[in-house]
């Protein structure tokens, strides 16, 4: 398996870098022993010599922070790659889900995200998502709840079949987005001061911003030339009127800080993230789009947000009290960082929503193009704008494959299925395959079948409803609102609609006219898609609609005084019955 492969060879990569880094660290320490050591010998001889031994080791401690820091970098990549791919390999064995879920994203009254499973635990977003990055999660939700347009769906199919096979880019845009993982509230801080307007300045403190560090500095060389001991009242003069300089713009400069806490090292995050896709090659239209998205006259943009992650840093410096009351009365520092960040703000801040929208359409992408690679018989579905929806061999992509049963279904000549079965038989799955598949082919993705042809229509289901107690709601109350806005949708626009066991909080009679005046409506309204149901009189109705009505069944067999289910989809109604012959076997009755 090339994830066990790729696990082995990130182990081993990494065993190096901790061994080079340990090695840099024990060299650096025993550096710092030695400068100490050589330091007092200057001290106690006076010695040039040592001097010079003393900057050669402060020369060479420099280059191996450098190092160090480089391999940190690298450790923490490779601990990232070995770790995705740990996880991977558990996945595809089906030892794990170990993804997030994506719960933050669920809705009750949504058309179908809670009926089939869309969020959540063991959900379809939870298999799918391989994204690091908050925007990556939110696009990723966004595709799986809401249909795409067909332009948009061919867009993303050629994407995720060109992103299929570019494992180790799509694994490294995953590893670097875990590096530094970020958070819905540092994503929002950074939007929040995208938006916020710059404060104003006065344009004599930007012009005495840069004559006060010069005229320090003149007088400073000026009193090492030989001037006057007086001079040396003027540097200090000057100094504290450069700290009150900055004193007096302070407040801009705090607000600077407050509006994007803590957002430095995602903002950098996300900035490694856009060089890694700025560097790829691509060949798919919207892949070459999202990429020149990313262009900026002055180049990378990845860059670009790593510079503002440095002025961020470099502007939170000014809490530590020390260095910002020697650096600002020296240079104004702060004060000239705060105009660079202001400046970056100005020429940039329209672009991040671009650049970050870049970000979550490629994890997104990602995501689809893990599914593609994880299941290579999965196929791309056909879009047509004929309302034609077939599927060969289709199944739940999120049952194992070695127990999954696959079955064809085409809604051509018949677009409404009254489906009837014993419970166990395996009805609400084969809907729950038919609802989570036209997600996957309305986003662009690749769909649980050996081929399949689509038209992208709304989709409305009816399958998990629950009691709200907040609300003083009951189940079928509940029902009622969902058919209810069902109607009132299919009276606009054509939809694919699925419907297990409606109005199970009534009698017999009163349900099963329910349900055959629920099946005309479909018929009337030109639904598509799918109906369960037990009663056997509503699949007489399609006696009066032979041309749109159709009826499919799963049917039971007992072998050896055993039930035995085959999941098999056939034609007709079911005729086999299990409840009576449990409870026998059980001597309930």
């Amino acid at each position: 398996m090339i994830y066990t492969q790729l696990k082995e060879k990130y182990a081993a990569e990494l065993a190096k870098s901790i061994a080079a880094f340990n090695l840099i660290s024990i060299v650096r320490l025993g550096l710092v022993i030695v400068f100490l050591i050589v330091g007092y010998y200057y001290l106690v001889n006076y010695n040039a010599v040592w001097l010079f031994v003393g900057l050669a080791i402060a020369a060479v401690f420099a280059v191996l922070v450098y190092f160090h820091d480089k391999i940190r970098r690298k450790r923490d990549l490779e601990t990232a790659l070995l770790n995705l791919n740990k996880e991977e390999e558990s996945f595809v064995k089906r030892e794990s889900l170990p993804f997030e879920n994506g719960i933050e994203f669920s809705e009750d009254n949504h058309p179908y995200a809670y009926d089939i499973d869309i969020f959540g635990q063991s959900s379809l977003f939870q298999n799918l998502n391989r994204c690091g990055t908050v925007p990556g999660k939110a696009k990723l939700a966004s595709w799986l709840k809401a249909a795409l347009s067909p332009e948009e769906i061919l867009q993303n199919q050629e994407a995720v079949e060109e992103l299929r096979n570019k494992l180790d880019f799509r694994q490294k845009l995953l590893a670097v987005a875990r590096m530094n993982k970020d958070s819905k509230a540092l994503y929002d801080n950074i939007l929040k001061w995208v938006k916020m307007k710059n404060p104003e300045y006065s344009p004599i403190v930007r012009i005495l911003s840069f004559v006060m560090p010069l005229a320090l500095f003149g007088v400073i060389i000026a009193y090492f030339a030989g001037g006057s001991e007086s001079l040396s009242n003027v540097i200090t003069y000057l100094f504290l009127a450069n700290l009150g300089i900055l004193y007096s713009q302070l407040k801009k400069i705090q607000q600077q800080i407050v509006s994007a806490d803590r957002v430095r090292e995602v903002i950098r995050q996300y900035g490694m993230i856009i060089h890694e896709i700025e560097k790829e090659s691509f060949q798919s239209e919207k892949l070459k789009a999202l990429q020149a998205k990313l262009q900026t006259r002055e180049g990378s943009s990845g860059l670009q947000l790593q510079k503002l992650a440095s002025l961020f840093n470099s502007l939170e410096a000014i809490q530590n009290f020390l260095g910002a009351v020697i650096f600002n009365g020296l240079f104004l520092y702060h004060l000239h960082t705060l105009y660079a960040l202001l400046k970056w703000k100005r020429k940039y801040s329209e672009k991040i929503n671009d650049w970050l929208d870049v970000i979550a359409e490629l994890e997104a992408l990602n995501s689809f193009a893990g599914l593609a690679y994880n299941n290579p018989n999965f196929a791309f579905p056909e879009i047509n704008s004929e309302n034609k929806i077939v599927f060969e061999e289709l199944g739940h992509p999120m049952i194992d494959p070695k127990k999954r049963v696959d079955n064809d279904v085409d809604f051509s000549n018949n677009p409404f299925i009254l489906l009837t079965g014993s419970n166990m038989s395996g009805k609400s799955t084969f809907l729950r395959a038919l609802g989570v598949n036209m997600v996957l082919a309305a986003a662009g993705s690749v769909v649980c079948s050996k081929k399949a042809t689509i038209n992208p229509m709304p989709l409305y289901v009816s399958m998990r409803l629950s009691d709200s107690l907040a609300d003083s709601e009951s189940y079928f109350y509940a029902e009622i609102k969902r058919l209810h806005e069902i109607m009132s949708h299919l009276n606009g626009q054509r939809a694919f609609v699925l419907l297990d066991e409606i109005l199970r909080g009534t009698n017999s009679d009163d349900k099963r006219n329910g349900t055959i005046g629920v099946v005309k409506k479909m018929v009337e309204r030109n639904a598509v898609g799918a109906i369960a149901t037990h009663d056997l009189e509503v699949c007489l109705t399609t006696n009066e609609y032979p041309n749109y009505l159709c009826n499919k069944c799963f049917e039971v067999e007992i072998l050896n005084d055993n039930l035995h289910f085959d999941y098999k989809l056939k034609t007709g109604v079911s005729k086999n019955k299990s409840a009576t012959f449990l409870m026998e076997k059980m001597e309930i009755i």
